[in-house]
This record gives C-alpha cells, sequence and structure tokens, in this order.
C-alpha cells in the first residue's frame, strides 16, 4: 500500500538567489530520509518553492517500512557457558543487549570458532510515525548561505517560519518545527489571497495555490515571466533583453508575476549601455528594452508580485525611482571624465588589494610585468598595447561609477576608455580581462584582454599561495580554483602553446621583489594545485580517470598538448597489443624505483651485462626522435617507438641483478631505470593504469 505526502513550509520572504539550492536539499534530504528509513518510493519526489514557501510532494510512499532482519555476532560460546555449559554473564549481558532471553541465543561457526548468535525478525513501523519524528530534523537541516533566529525560537532557518502544511496519506503529520505546529492549512498569495485555506490531498492542494493567485512551480513562473515581460515591451515596439538570470531571480521574487513597462527621459540614452542595463538591473530588477535594430530604447519592464488596477500609477513609481539611479549615474560620469582614466592609477596605491599582497597599485606593476612576458611569446608586435591595457585594467575600481555599481568593473573601463579614443582591442582587452566571470561562462574575445586577464589570475594565484592563502575544503574565498580553471580554458582556446611552469615561474619571481616566501615550496604547491584543477575539468569531460593520471602525473607543462596526448593515449590502449605488455613493464620498473630515495647518475662504462648495454643502446636511439615526436604532439608514433624499449628492459630484469651488493653497480643500474622511467613519463605513467 502506498500513499502521497505533502510538505510546505510557510515563511516570510526568501532571498532569490537562495531559493533554488534550498529546495535541492529539502529534496535531497527527504530522499535520504526514506532511503535510510527503509521506506519505498515508486512514484516521484518533486520540490516547488516561491519566496513564500518550499514545497515537498511525493508520490507512491509505502505506508510502512520495510521489515527488518537483523542478525548479531556475540562473544565466544567458550566465554559465553562456563564447563557445565551454564550461561556466564557475558551470554545473559549479550541477550539482554539484543533484548532477548539467554534460552533464545543460538551459535555460529565462523573462522575464529563458535560464537553466540541472534536473528531477530524487526517489523516494519508506519511511515506516518516516521515523518513525525524524522520532518522536523529535515527541515533544520537545509543548508542556507545564511540562517536567521527570532523570538524565543532557538531553530536557525533561512527566514522566519509562520506556518507548516504536512500530510500523509490525508492524514495530518503531527511535529513541531521552528516554534511552528504543523497542521492542515495553507495561505495563498501575501496580498490577493491572504486567507487560509484547509486541503486534505495533493490535488486539493494544487487548485488552492491556483485559485489564490500561486504559482507553485518556478519554472512554470519563470515561463510566465517571459511571457508578460515581452507582452508589456511588445506595446511600445520592443523585446526585452534576454537574460536568463534576471528571469529567474524575478521569478524567484514573485508568486504570481506581472509586468508593466515604463520609459524614461531620452537624454539618458547618452550613458553607455552598461551603465544603463546594470542601473535597471543591478538595483532594480527591471528589463532593458531594444528595438528591431538592436539598440537601447528609453524604456524598461518592471516584474510586479501583483495585478495592478492602475499601470499608469505603477509605472510613474517605477520611473521615479529609476530616474533618481540614473540621474546619479549621469552625475557619476560626468565627475569621472573629468579625470583621465590612466591618470586614476595612481589612485590606486592607496587601495590595498590585501594586507600581505601590498596595494592594487603594486599588483597592477606585477600584471603589466607577466602581461608584457607572455606577449612576447604569443603576440610578440602588440606588447606595448598590451602593457598599456594592463595598466588600465584595474583603474576604473577608483571610478565613482564602479563605486556605486561594482558589478560594472570592466564595462565602466571600457566605456570610458573608447570615449577617450583608445582603439578597440585596448578598450575591449579592459573588459576581456575579467572573462570568464563564471565557470564555463564566455571567454576574451580579444587576445590583449587574454594575455592580461592569464596575467591577472597568475598573480593572484601566485599571490594567495605565497601567503598561504590557497583554497581548504569548499572554502576558496579568493575564487583560485575558478581563475585556475580560467588560465587552462584561455590557453586551449587561444592554442597558445606556453610552458605552465615558466609562466608559474614567472608570476613568482615578480612577487618576489614585492614581498618575502619559500619559492619553491610555493612553486610545488600551485604546481599541484592547477594539475588538481586540469584533472577534475578532464574527469568532467569523460576522459577516464586512470587515463587523466597517467597523462598529467608525468609531465604537466605545455597544457595545449595534453587533450591530444590523452586522445592518442586512448587510441593506442584501445588499438596496440603492445600497451599492456608495455604497462606492465614499466610498473615493474617504478616498483624497484619508487623507494630509491634520490636519483643516480648513469655510467656506460660500469655497464658489465650485455642487457645493460643493449637497453642502454635502445635507449640512446629512440631518444632524440621521441622528443622530436613529442614536440610535434605526435604522441601515437613516439609511443609505437618507445614499445621497443619494452624487450630490453625485459631482459634487463631476467639476466641481471638490479639490487646487486655492489653499491657502484647497484647505483649504476637504478640510475639507468630511473633514466628509461623519466624517459617514458614524457608520455604517461603507466603505473596509474588499472591493468
Amino acid at each position: 500500500m502506498t500513499a502521497e505526502l505533502l510538505l510546505e513550509i510557510g515563511t516570510e520572504e526568501i532571498p532569490a538567489g537562495y531559493l533554488e539550492n534550498g529546495l535541492e536539499e529539502l529534496k535531497r534530504l527527504a530522499g535520504d530520509c526514506l532511503r535510510e528509513n527503509r521506506i519505498d518510493l515508486t512514484g516521484g519526489l518533486d520540490v516547488y518553492g516561491t519566496p513564500r514557501r518550499l514545497v515537498l510532494i511525493a508520490r507512491g510512499v509505502s505506508k510502512k517500512q520495510q521489515d527488518l532482519t537483523q542478525e548479531v555476532t556475540g562473544p565466544p560460546k567458550k566465554v559465553a557457558y562456563d564447563k557445565n555449559g551454564a550461561p556466564t554473564k557475558a551470554a545473559a549481558g549479550f541477550a539482554k543487549k539484543q533484548g532477548v532471553s539467554v534460552h533464545e541465543l543460538q551459535t555460529i561457526e565462523t573462522s575464529k570458532g563458535e560464537y553466540l548468535y541472534v536473528k531477530q525478525e524487526i517489523p516494519g513501523r508506519p511511515t506516518l510515525e516516521i515523518l513525525s519524528e524524522r520532518l522536523p530534523g529535515i527541515i533544520g537541516e537545509i543548508p542556507w548561505p545564511k540562517s536567521m533566529r527570532w523570538g524565543e525560537v532557538g531553530f536557525p532557518f533561512v527566514r522566519p517560519v509562520h506556518w507548516i502544511l504536512c500530510l500523509f496519506d490525508g492524514q495530518m503529520v503531527s511535529f513541531e518545527a521552528a516554534g511552528v505546529q504543523s497542521g492542515n492549512n495553507t495561505f495563498g498569495h501575501r496580498f490577493m489571497a491572504p486567507e487560509g485555506v484547509n486541503v486534505s490531498t495533493i490535488d486539493d492542494y494544487q487548485k488552492a495555490m491556483e485559485n489564490a493567485f500561486v504559482v507553485l512551480d518556478p519554472h512554470e513562473r519563470q515561463q510566465v515571466v517571459l511571457k508578460v515581460a515581452r507582452d508589456a515591451a511588445a506595446n511600445v515596439g520592443g523585446v526585452p533583453a534576454d537574460d536568463p538570470e534576471l528571469v529567474q531571480t524575478v521569478a524567484n521574487l514573485t508568486e504570481y508575476p506581472t509586468a508593466v513597462c515604463g520609459s524614461f527621459e531620452n537624454a539618458f540614452l547618452d550613458l553607455p549601455d552598461a551603465v544603463l542595463i546594470t542601473a535597471m538591473r543591478e538595483h532594480q530588477k527591471y528589463f532593458a528594452v531594444y528595438d528591431d535594430q538592436g539598440s537601447l530604447m528609453p524604456n524598461f519592464v518592471a516584474i510586479n508580485n501583483t495585478m495592478t488596477r492602475d499601470e499608469s500609477v505603477v509605472c510613474r513609481g517605477h520611473e521615479r525611482v529609476l530616474r533618481a539611479r540614473l540621474s546619479d549615474a549621469n552625475f557619476f560620469l560626468k565627475e569621472d571624465r573629468k579625470r583621465p582614466l590612466l591618470e586614476r592609477l595612481e589612485d590606486l596605491k592607496q587601495v590595498i588589494y590585501q594586507a600581505q599582497l601590498g596595494t592594487s597599485y603594486a599588483k597592477v606593476m606585477r600584471i603589466e610585468a607577466l602581461t608584457a612576458y607572455i606577449a612576447a611569446q604569443v603576440i610578440p608586435k602588440q606588447i606595448d598595447r598590451a602593457r598599456l591595457a594592463a595598466r588600465l585594467a584595474k583603474c576604473d575600481l577608483v571610478t565613482h561609477m564602479v563605486i556605486e555599481f561594482p558589478s560594472l568593473q570592466g564595462a565602466v573601463g571600457k566605456a570610458y576608455a573608447e570615449l577617450e579614443g583608445y582603439d578597440e582591442e585596448i578598450s575591449s582587452g579592459i573588459y576581456d580581462h575579467y572573462l570568464p566571470l563564471k565557470a564555463g561562462g564566455a571567454l576574451p574575445q580579444t587576445q590583449i584582454g587574454a594575455v592580461v586577464g592569464m596575467a591577472d589570475r597568475l598573480d593572484t594565484i601566485a599571490g594567495c599561495f605565497a601567503v598561504g592563502l590557497e583554497p581548504t575544503g569548499k572554502a576558496d574565498p579568493f575564487a583560485l580554483r575558478r581563475h585556475a580553471l580560467a588560465i587552462i580554458r584561455i590557453i586551449e582556446d587561444t592554442g597558445w602553446d606556453l610552458s605552465f611552469k615558466a609562466l608559474v615561474e614567472k608570476a613568482l619571481s615578480l612577487l618576489a621583489e614585492d614581498i618575502t616566501f619559500d619559492f619553491d615550496d610555493t612553486f610545488g604547491r600551485l604546481t599541484a594545485f592547477i594539475r588538481e584543477r586540469y584533472k577534475n575539468m578532464m574527469l568532467r569531460s569523460d576522459y577516464a580517470s586512470d587515463l587523466v593520471e597517467a597523462a598529467i602525473c608525468g609531465e604537466f607543462d605545455r597544457i595545449l598538448s595534453l587533450r591530444p596526448k590523452m586522445e592518442q593515449l586512448t587510441d593506442f590502449a584501445l588499438s596496440s597489443e603492445e600497451f599492456t605488455p608495455l604497462a606492465l613493464t614499466f610498473k615493474r620498473v617504478n616498483n624497484i624505483i619508487k623507494n630509491q630515495g634520490r636519483m643516480f647518475s648513469v655510467d656506460p662504462a660500469l655497464f658489465k651485462e650485455d642487457a645493460e648495454k643493449d637497453l642502454w643502446k635502445t635507449y640512446q636511439s629512440l631518444k632524440d626522435d621521441v622528443e622530436k615526436c613529442i614536440g610535434k604532439s605526435d604522441f601515437l608514433d613516439a609511443l609505437g617507438m618507445m614499445t621497443r624499449l619494452r624487450t630490453p628492459v625485459d631482459q634487463l630484469f631476467d639476466h641481471v641483478e638490479i639490487l646487486t651488493d655492489n653499491e657502484a653497480l647497484r647505483e649504476n643500474r637504478v640510475g639507468l631505470l630511473q633514466l628509461i622511467s623519466s624517459f617514458v613519463l614524457t608520455i604517461a605513467d603507466f603505473s596509474k593504469f588499472s591493468i
């Protein structure tokens, strides 16, 4: 027998950015609870939510948990009974703990001898009872970025809880959470249907919400937002901005979205587009409106949470608020334009970037030097322009506009640079150097922006690692993981064959001119960090874990060559009969050398056996050709050549005592294997393959 579960947590307005994750966590916790308590779920488990409510609906929930067969092993039989066969205290204690009489104890034969044993059939409890016990904990365990406590209630939650509706199989599930007793009562829209409503089934509840001006499904509300925004913009012959993130935000701010289209003075269109859009979007959650040519119109669309009796009154209210914002922006623009952008570079000397890393000015100087280093390798004809873009890149941080609208950093710099007559590559580079803004986001569209962006991120990562601010667990306050992935993505996108180790060394060398730190230790931790980010990125790209480990553990420098290497390693593993024997041979090599502690040199004059000489000769004949293939990323050809090492290595193991008592011979032979291993590691660490 199955039933349906309905849980609604009614709250004060939940922040828009918290809602989606809160619903996912509620779904996860509820699913875990059912599984842990052996409660079958044959139907769906769905979550819905609005700013005022979190809703969980489960169908096909078993009315009782599964019966449990519990088998418990106790003390050894020889300890549980005395020589006369009478039960000892050990037997009596075990029986009492398991809730059975001594006479019900059984014995079982194990590898260690006979032990006492109890097998119990524990009948499943009613699901209603379990839900009553567990639901308060589930509600309290939902993780939020920030939680509140209110009144005398010691229950932390995202916002104060006003009601809890909970029904199972048509019955009320009784419990208390956040100082609120559960019931069968819910409430509609705060303004348009505030009266309480009693419900007894999920269908009753859903109909009640429809009648009470509540669109429960966040995705359905997003579609409503899109429709009403387009309809409102169409009234003035325009279309709203294509902004999925804003659609999600306003959908999570409303229960019943409606829209109005307002206007502002044409003079404000003289503001840079980015400023206009941000003033509307960031502070007021308004959609900008475009004409059929893609140009901004002096209009906006505002999403409301109620039906309006008089749209003109509502529009005037929105227009008044926006006019004040745009007037401020216009004032900031005029004030900022009184000084050239580059002149503001000196102002950065008064801005602390990070207490241990100095000022933003010092950071810009390092970025400029690192930009020049990178540009010399990839865009040598644009070094001077790239350096100029690097000097300009952070100047907008001290403008009135960015201080008021922080999200406009980069965009304001670009707009001001264009107004001052800088060319497109430099102006766009100022904005581009911040890209990607998030994981998977758009990459820089200009080469200068890509170079400055890499320099900026490398300096940030180097600085944080140098002063011990690397990420720990989930904590990553400086977004170093995102910066590392951005560097990797930019290199792959541009096709620049840069030495990653050389970039890190240069970044740390520039940093060492400003602060003191352990260079070698920082270099090791930083490169390991970037390698781990690359590894995780590749695993998300569906490459096999052992393949990724094998490709990047041995040599992690030329990032551009790593994907071709993994693809060709995959081809080699699937198509060559030599793959498995070669991998096994070099696993054997690694087993010999892994605990040697240091690298040994090789002196061919100390070779005593033909197998040593043959391996050395084969290595010497292959070395140059393999290096040429690797330089051209022809890893498949290089692997084919390396298969010629397998037979002489096997011969060495079969006919030569590697770890001989003669110290000079032993070190020379280990050194030979170390040299061969290092040679193979330029392509892959075969010990990582699961064979």
